[in-house]
């Protein structure tokens, strides 16, 4: 086996796509049940921010507007929050306009 043959089979793997986010910054979504606490309908949280995958799973950072601090959560954890609370989306609400 040459030197070349090596990297070849390393630049392969390395080529291997990563996961891809499903949810987007300002995008609603919910923790899923079990995690480490019971999720309520009106349990609506916010990507603030998109975090390289941990294993196989992307991560977001994600905020709710009763707590005063931020969580990571992988995307296995998440899931979309179909009933949005009434009011303006995370972008209107923090620079005013939409």
């Amino acid at each position: 086996m040459t030197a070349a043959t090596t990297g070849q089979r390393d630049a392969r793997r390395l080529r291997r796509e990563a996961p891809t986010h499903l949810f987007s910054v300002g995008q609603s979504v919910r923790l899923k049940r079990g995690f480490g606490r019971t999720s309520l309908p009106d349990d609506i949280f916010y990507v603030t921010g998109t975090l390289p995958p941990r294993g196989n799973s992307p991560q977001y950072r994600i905020r709710n507007d009763e707590e005063r601090h931020e969580r990571v959560a992988t995307q296995d954890d998440l899931e979309r929050a179909c009933n949005l609370q009434s009011g303006a989306s995370l972008v209107e609400r923090t620079f005013g306009h939409g």
